[in-house]
C-alpha cells in the first residue's frame, strides 16, 4: 500500500487529501482524510498576495494590535493626569477641558503658545499639560553612536557649530579631514540645502549662462547620477580622468566644496561638487530628517513647539498639523520653559509636583525589555547542573557572563594576546614557509609597543617597525588594533583640555593630560587602570568606574536627559560640569568577548609576562574545574 499526500495551490486556498494506493489485487484504494484551508484575503490582500507582496494578514494585525496599545497608554496618562490635577484644586469635575463658544477653535493653542511667555490661570494651564500629553514626539529607541563618527540621533550640536562660525558642510567637512579626521558628521537636510543655494549664487557670477533658474529647479531632488547627467550637456562634460583615490579623492571632494564659496571652479570640478550635495540631500530626507529640521528651526527662531504651531495657524487657519512630528527632547524643553515661567505666578507648581507630571506621567516611558539574559556565558567561568523543575528534570548553566568588548579590561587583554601572536622576520623573507630567522618580540619590544597602543584606535605596520627602530623587517600583521577604550576617551581629555585653554594638538601623550588635570585638580587616578589589584577591589576603580557609567547609560544624549549622567562623571573626576559634559558624550557598542572579567584577570599576569606554561596551567586548572 502507498501512501499519497495530495495539495492544491490556489491563491486563497490551499485543498489537501491524503490516500491509500492499492499496489496489488489484494490491496483496496481509499480515501485516508482530505479538507480545505481557507486564507480569508480581502480584495487588497488579495492583490499584494498575487503580486508577491510580502505583507501579510498578521502583520496588518499586529500593527493594529500596536495602535490599540497606545491609545490605551496615551487613555491611562490622561486618566493619571485628570486626577492629578483635580487633588491640587487646578480643575474640578465640572471643568470644561475643551474649546467652547464662539471663535474658540484654537483657543487651547494660543494658551499654549502664550504660557511660554506670559501668566495663564491653573484652569488653562491644566489645559496645556493634557494637550502636551497627547502628543510627546518621536524618541528612538537605539542607542546612538559615537560623537567622534558625528552619527548622533539628533545633530543639534553640528547645526550649532555650523550658524556659529558661519559655516557650510563642505567647509566644516574639510576642516575635520585636514584635522585627520576619518569620520564626518551627518547634517541637517535645510542645512545641505543652504549650502547648495550658496555655492550656485556664488558661482553664477563667473557662469550667468549656464547656471540658470531652470537648470537649478531640473537639479532639485536629483541624486549624484541623475546631476550629474543633467550638467552634462549645459557644462559639456567629458568626464576628465582624476588622478586622485580614495581618502585624497574625498578630501579634494571636500576642497573644492570649500573653494566654490569663494573662488570660480572648472565645470568638472562644479559638477562634481552639485553632484556631491545632492547626494548627501538625498540621503537626508524622509521621515527623521523633517523631524530634525523642525527641531533645528524651534533652537534656532527660540522658539516652544506650541508657539511654532501657532504662528502656522495664524498665518493660516486651514494649515494641517496633523503629520508634523517633533523630537521627544523638544516637548520635553517646552514643558521645562512653561512650567518656569507659570511657577513665578502660581506658588502650587512646586517641584514636587513637577517631577511627578514630567517623570511619572506625561513623559514616563516604558524601558525595552532587558536583554541581559541573552549573554553567553563564559567557557571558563561557568559549568552546567542538573536541576528539577515541575518534576522534570532540566540542565542550566551558571557562572560569570562574557564581558563587553569595549572593558578596559578585554582591551589590555587583547592588546597582549596580538603581541604575544606577532613574529617579526627580514623583508626578504617573506614566504611564510621559509622564515628560519623569524622570532617572537622580545619583553622589552612588547612592552614599547604596549605603551604606543594603549591610547590608540590601531597601528599600522609601518608604525610599529618605526617604534621598534627595524625598518628592513617585516611583520605577520598588517595592522594592530589598539585600546579603543582608551583612545575614545584620550580624545575626549584633549577637547577638555581645549576647553581650559590648552592647544590640543599639542597634546601628544597621557603624561601631557595628567600634568593639565594635576594643574586643575582633576583627578588623574581616571586616566590608568591598574591590572595588578585584587579582583575584589578591581571593579571600584575610577577608570572601571567611569567606563562603566558611559557604556551603561541607555538615556538620550541632550543637555537634560544626559544630567544625571554629567553630574557622576563631575563628581567621579572631579572636574566642572561643563568638562564632563565631554566625557559624557563618549559611548561605546554592545558587543561581548569570549570570556569574562574573571577568566581575563586570571589570565592577562601570565600573558604580560609571556609564559606559555603559566597560561596552560591556568587553563588547564579551569578544565579540570
Amino acid at each position: 500500500m502507498k501512501k499519497i499526500l495530495g495539495l492544491d495551490l490556489g491563491t486563497n486556498s490551499i485543498g489537501w487529501a491524503v490516500v491509500n494506493e492499492a499496489e496489488n489485487a489484494d490491496e483496496q484504494s481509499s480515501i485516508v482524510k482530505l479538507g480545505v484551508r481557507v486564507i480569508p484575503l480581502t480584495v487588497d490582500e488579495l492583490t499584494n498576495f498575487e503580486k508577491g507582496k510580502s505583507i501579510t494578514t498578521n502583520a496588518d494585525r499586529t500593527l493594529k494590535r500596536s495602535m490599540r496599545r497606545n491609545l490605551q497608554r496615551y487613555k491611562l496618562r490622561r486618566e493619571h493626569l485628570i486626577e492629578i490635577l483635580k487633588s491640587n484644586d487646578f480643575i474640578s469635575d465640572d471643568t470644561i477641558l475643551s474649546e467652547n463658544g464662539n471663535r474658540s477653535t484654537f483657543e487651547t493653542y494660543r494658551l499654549r503658545a502664550k504660557a511660554a511667555t506670559d501668566e495663564i490661570s491653573l484652569e488653562e494651564f491644566a489645559r496645556v499639560l493634557l494637550m502636551i500629553n497627547k502628543k510627546r514626539g518621536y524618541k528612538s529607541s537605539r542607542k546612538a553612536k559615537s560623537t567622534d563618527e558625528g552619527q548622533l540621533i539628533d545633530g543639534i550640536e553640528i547645526a550649532k557649530r555650523l550658524y556659529e562660525k558661519n559655516l557650510t558642510p563642505g567647509q566644516l567637512s574639510y576642516e575635520l579631514l585636514k584635522r585627520g579626521k576619518k569620520y564626518l558628521p551627518d547634517f541637517y537636510r535645510s542645512d545641505l540645502l543652504a549650502e547648495f543655494d550658496k555655492v550656485w549664487n556664488v558661482q553664477k557670477q563667473f557662469y550667468p549662462e549656464l547656471l540658470t533658474d531652470e537648470l537649478k529647479e531640473n537639479l532639485k531632488g536629483k541624486n549624484k547620477t541623475q546631476t550629474w547627467a543633467i550638467c552634462q550637456k549645459p557644462f559639456a562634460l567629458v568626464g576628465i580622468k582624476r588622478t586622485t583615490k580614495g581618502d585624497e579623492q574625498r578630501k579634494e571632494n571636500y576642497r573644492w566644496r570649500a573653494k566654490s564659496l569663494s573662488e570660480k571652479l572648472e565645470l568638472e570640478e562644479l559638477a562634481v561638487v552639485f553632484q556631491k550635495i545632492n547626494g548627501q540631500i538625498n540621503s537626508a530626507s524622509g521621515y527623521l530628517g523633517d523631524i530634525s529640521d523642525r527641531s533645528k528651526e524651534l533652537y534656532f527662531n527660540k522658539m516652544t513647539v506650541g508657539q511654532y504651531q501657532m504662528a502656522q495657524l495664524d498665518k493660516n487657519p486651514n494649515y494641517s498639523l496633523k503629520n508634523q512630528v517633533f523630537y521627544r527632547q523638544d516637548y520635553l524643553n517646552e514643558f521645562e520653559t512653561i512650567w518656569e515661567t507659570q511657577a513665578k505666578y502660581h506658588k502650587e507648581l512646586t517641584s514636587e509636583l513637577k517631577k511627578e507630571i514630567r517623570d511619572v506621567v506625561i513623559f514616563y516611558q516604558r524601558p525595552l525589555k532587558s536583554q541581559k539574559g541573552l549573554i553567553s556565558f563564559c567557557e571558563f567561568e561557568s559549568r552546567k547542573i542538573e536541576m528539577k523543575v515541575d518534576g522534570k528534570k532540566k540542565i542550566k548553566t551558571i557562572g560569570c557572563r562574557v564581558c563587553p568588548k569595549s572593558s578596559p579590561l578585554f582591551q589590555e587583554f587583547k592588546i597582549w594576546q596580538r603581541l604575544n601572536d606577532v613574529l617579526i622576520f627580514p623583508a626578504n623573507e617573506k614566504n611564510k614557509k621559509k622564515r628560519p630567522n623569524a622570532r617572537s618580540l622580545s619583553a622589552e619590544e612588547k612592552l614599547n609597543l604596549y605603551y604606543a597602543l594603549s591610547y590608540k584606535d590601531e597601528l599600522g605596520k609601518g608604525q610599529i617597525l618605526d617604534i621598534l627602530d627595524m625598518p628592513d623587517y617585516e611583520l605577520n600583521f598588517d595592522k594592530i588594533q589598539g585600546n579603543t577604550t582608551q583612545y575614545k576617551l584620550f580624545n575626549a581629555y584633549k577637547e577638555i583640555a581645549e576647553k581650559i585653554g590648552y592647544d590640543k594638538d599639542k597634546i601628544n601623550s597621557i603624561e601631557d593630560i595628567k600634568a593639565i588635570f594635576e594643574s586643575h585638580n582633576i583627578k588623574t587616578d581616571i586616566l590608568q587602570l591598574d591590572d595588578k589589584i585584587e579582583w575584589e577591589n578591581f571593579e571600584s576603580q575610577p577608570l572601571f568606574k567611569l567606563w562603566h557609567l558611559l557604556y551603561s547609560f541607555e538615556g538620550d544624549k541632550s543637555d537634560i536627559g544626559n544630567k544625571n549622567l554629567i553630574e557622576k562623571v563631575s563628581s567621579l573626576c572631579n572636574m566642572p560640569y561643563e568638562s564632563a559634559k565631554i566625557l559624557a558624550n563618549v559611548q561605546y557598542e554592545n558587543a561581548y568577548a569570549s570570556l569574562s572579567s574573571k577568566a581575563i584577570k586570571k589570565i592577562l599576569p601570565h600573558l604580560i609576562s609571556g609564559e606559555q606554561y603559566d597560561i596552560a596551567c591556568v587553563l588547564a586548572g579551569y578544565k579540570t574545574h
